[in-house]
């Protein structure tokens, strides 16, 4: 229900998704059509509400009030006022953003892409006629070079500099001219607009010219745009020139009372510092943000955003900083970042977890309820290749038979290679797979034979690093069904055993052994060996227990026809011979209980899978030891930029894309750049440090890879650097000229001759510098001795320090403590899927800070995959850190 109170032109605003936006005329927000979308004037205010539909079915909306740099006071305050009224009628969920014409945010311009050319003057919704005056010569300053900033300029030679972009569009050409110190995607990024300019403004039909800074001998078309600036001269060196590289300052909370701002001191920001009924400015130098409480009214509200204004003023802040106002519960990431307790909220699948709990109901009345099928449940590649495993040992790989291709132990690493064809290419799928218990020297070696393997390899190819229990869906799909035991057949994991005298878990008949069953279909199913106890049991799974010559296959109750009848498949990749008997949760015989050690307590709730956020797009960058990443909002497949590495967060897994103009050195470096996203976690996703890296080369995407992306392949056939690419599109655009194309030609042939100097760095060093080598160094497929070991290196490097995982075994001094810690707490234990958070299961008189300390010392090594005493070691933050991944903090 809209409230009497929200302004008429907002009724119905937010119910689809895309974009709304409105223009504050005569004091009062009028509706902007679509056809004018994009199209803003200097003198004006606007306020736009972007609307987006999120995979758990939610709506996310982001408002933005957009101030013309000629527009006046009043007009901006009732923009501002007129946002917050619509954030209310949304139910205050929205983030705000403040806009300044020519400093928007990227975010901003993700919607008008490729970019928005404010007008001068004022909107005005009555139509007028339009006279014939003579076309406007203009000039276009351009940056940015995913998100670009477009700003007229003086029409005069004292505007240009060498380190933009401009665009002089003239009756008839429109010239690009690129400065020296300009990147190859900022210029291919101007084409964009160049292409959209000519569109708008000439139909289409207008000649392009591209000049380019400091060539001019023998080039008619840079005679022709220098003459309209009245002859060439030098263009003055601009010494000042600097790309924004502030160092994060140290944040300062303010609390705002009465519109006046009262600072709290403290040595560090903490989420309790928040009250829901107050408002806060957190000023961040480069960044203000402003926190409302939930319960805060809209009085409260306004008068947190004059002291903003204030706040500006009387510290002499730039007018255009980025400012957003967050609504308790819809903090961003960023702002979160600046606490250091910020708590990781959980938040299920609301429609997957009732309709469990329906599907339940009606089971336990004795309906026949179908289940609904996954949304990953169908394939996402061709399961019709060629398979084939290797297992690492003693730092060489031995192939299995095609029996035990689908038996693999925990205590091992494999080397995975899927053939297939697809879209008329060849693939291969290269997979080192990690057992959670294999040795570090094994994980080394998988990388190094699996990089040595790819080197030997013709055709397209993608590479990726898995961990056991974290294998993506394309994992499983390869194998189709697949068997996982404990312990291990390597010579490194045997000796290892043998060194600490360790009970060896490897998988024998003759032993119990419990399996529990997983899948969506005969064509993706496995069964992985747990712990042989009750405790791993849960009511949505089906399980094999075998115990010698018995085998019983125990049906959950959350289960369904279908898990039913994976299990009796997999009884036939595991003992093939042997007859079962069929138990049913609840009517289990004490033999059941007897073999697994006694009957206890197991999860017995619906198990939810993880919500899943959309897919985020990052550029990144190593810049003197630390990860720099940055989104690229709405991203779509000109995103990719060949000069860059970027990043597809995608939770599950994530793809570090390379392209073939990039600095990259080595597809190692590639694997460390995305286990240096993983421990960035930039958008305080709770990342586990073992989430499954991919590393796909360019002109290599496999479909699960471009199925994020509205993709077209004919893109793909386009070669050169990002200008170059975007030069030919824009060829085939243009008018068929014979002098066109003669120019474009032209600029084709030198082109390659003048980026070399403007290549920007972006592999695994400072991207800041504006020239770089003359020769970008692609990805090395050398299998001299020197590159082995450097190769072996950086594989190492993947491993060193990762928390979580049992790279480093611990101490005997470890384990002594270990257990005499354990006896003096005597602190009751509980298995792991019952201290979840979002287990749902109320313990009594436990300490919900320190879920992890009522986990046994065993089953607190296994999921950690340390013991407590080497854990509690850890900086405080890396401790939440390894919770939060694993859902206990």
């Amino acid at each position: 229900m809209w409230s009497s109170e929200v302004d008429e032109a907002f009724r119905g605003a937010g119910a689809k998704a895309g974009l709304e936006i409105w223009c504050i005329e005569n004091l009062r927000p009028v509706s902007i059509p679509k056809s004018s979308h994009g199209k803003f004037f200097s003198g004006s205010t606007y306020i736009v509400l972007s609307t987006a539909l999120l995979k758990n079915g939610n709506c996310q909306h982001d408002i933005h009030y957009w101030l013309g740099t000629e527009a006046n006071e009043e007009d901006s305050n009732i923009a501002s006022d007129k946002a917050l009224e619509l954030d209310a009628a949304l139910g205050s969920r929205a983030v705000h953003y403040r806009e300044v014409q020519g400093s928007e945010t990227e975010k901003f311009l993700s919607y008008f892409k490729p970019c928005i050319i404010p007008a001068e003057g004022l909107f005005t919704s009555q139509l007028h006629a339009t006279g014939n005056e003579s076309y406007p010569v203009t000039l276009l300053a351009c940056k940015g070079e995913h998100a670009v900033h477009v700003k007229e300029v003086p029409f005069s030679r004292s505007s240009l500099n060498h380190n933009d972009v401009f665009i002089l569009d003239t009756n008839s050409k429109i010239f690009l001219f690129s400065g020296c110190n300009s990147s190859i995607q900022e210029r291919a990024k101007a084409l964009e607009v160049v292409q959209y300019v000519n569109e708008k403004q000439h139909g289409g039909k207008c000649e392009v010219a591209t000049i380019e800074d400091g060539k001019f001998v023998g080039d008619s078309d840079a005679g022709e745009f220098w003459s309209l600036f009245g002859g060439h001269a030098p263009i003055a060196r601009d010494s000042s020139y600097n790309r924004q590289n502030e160092k994060r300052q140290a944040a300062e909370l303010f609390w705002v009372n009465k519109r006046e701002l009262q600072p709290l001191d403290s040595a560090s920001l903490s989420r309790a510092q928040l009250s829901s009924d107050r408002c806060y400015l957190l000023d961040c130098f480069s960044d203000i943000f402003v926190w409302m409480g939930r319960t805060t009214v809209v009085s409260e509200r306004k008068a947190s955003i004059s002291a903003v204004e204030q706040f500006m003023q009387t510290h002499d802040r730039f007018v255009s900083i980025h400012t957003s106002f967050l609504t308790e519960g819809s903090e961003t990431s960023v702002f979160k970042s600046y606490f250091l307790d910020w708590p990781q909220s959980e938040t299920p699948n609301l429609y997957m977890e009732g309709k469990g709990k329906v599907a339940a109901l009606f089971k336990h009345q004795g309906y026949d309820v179908k289940e609904i099928p996954e949304e990953d449940s169908q394939p996402i590649i061709n399961n019709n290749g060629i398979l084939r495993v290797w297992r690492v040992n003693s730092h060489d790989i031995s192939p299995l038979l095609d029996a035990e291709q689908r038996m693999l132990y925990g205590g091992d690493c494999y080397i995975v290679k899927y053939a297939y064809s697809d879209n008329y290419k060849d693939h291969n799928l290269f997979y080192a797979w990690l057992g959670c218990n294999s040795i570090l020297e094994d994980r080394v070696d998988a990388i190094c034979l699996m990089r040595q393997m790819i080197d030997s390899t013709k055709g397209h190819y993608v590479m990726a690093k898995i961990f056991e229990g974290k294998e993506p869906q394309p994992f499983f799909t390869i194998f189709q069904s697949l068997v996982i035991f404990k312990g291990g057949l390597s010579s490194g994991y045997k000796q290892w055993i043998s060194e600490w005298g360790t009970l060896d878990e490897t998988y024998d008949t003759n032993k119990v052994a419990l399996f529990r069953v997983q899948g969506s279909s005969p064509c993706n199913m496995q069964a992985i060996q747990v712990d042989p106890v009750s405790g791993s049991l849960n009511s949505s799974y089906c399980y094999i227990l075998q115990d010698g010559a018995s085998i019983y296959t125990w049906l959950g109750t959350l289960s369904s026809p279908a898990d039913h009848d994976l299990i009796d498949r997999l009884l036939d990749q595991i003992s093939p011979l042997k007859q079962s008997m069929s138990i049913r949760e609840g009517n289990e015989p004490s033999i059941f209980w007897d073999t697994l050690g006694s009957k206890g307590d197991y999860p017995k709730e619906k198990d939810i899978k993880k919500h899943l956020e959309d897919p985020h797009l990052f550029t990144c960058s190593v810049e003197e030891g630390d990860f720099k990443g940055k989104e690229i909002f709405n991203y779509t497949q000109d995103d990719l930029t060949t000069e860059d590495v970027l990043l597809l967060d995608c939770q599950t897994e994530i793809y570090v894309w390379v392209g073939q103009h990039s600095n990259l050195a080595s597809t190692e470096k590639a694997l460390s750049l995305g286990k240096k996203f993983l421990e960035a976690d930039i958008l305080l996703e709770g990342l586990s440090y073992d989430t499954a890296i991919y590393v796909i080369l360019e002109g290599n995407e496999p479909a699960f890879f471009t199925r994020y992306f509205e993709w077209d392949d004919s893109k793909c056939s386009v070669l050169g650097n990002s200008f170059e690419k975007k030069l030919t599109i824009l060829k085939r655009s243009t008018p068929n000229k014979e002098t066109s194309n003669r120019r474009i030609n032209s600029h084709l042939r030198y082109s390659s001759e003048s980026f070399p100097d403007v290549r920007r760095s972006t592999g695994t060093e400072g991207s800041n510098k504006r020239r770089e080598s003359p020769v970008a160094t692609r990805i090395s497929t050398s299998g001299d001795f020197n590159a082995h070991l450097g190769q072996t290196a950086v594989a190492r490097e993947l491993f060193a320090t990762f928390p979580g995982l049992s790279n480093e075994r611990t101490s005997a001094k470890d384990e002594e403590n270990e257990e005499k810690n354990d006896t003096g707490n005597e602190l009751q234990t509980y298995p792991y899927e019952l201290l979840k958070v979002s287990s749902g299961t109320a313990l009594p008189g436990i300490d919900i800070t320190r879920r992890e300390a009522y986990l046994s010392n065993c089953e607190f090594k296994e999921t950690f995959g340390m013991v407590k005493a080497a854990f509690y070691k850890l900086p405080k933050w890396r401790q939440n850190k390894l919770k939060q991944a694993l859902a206990l903090f």
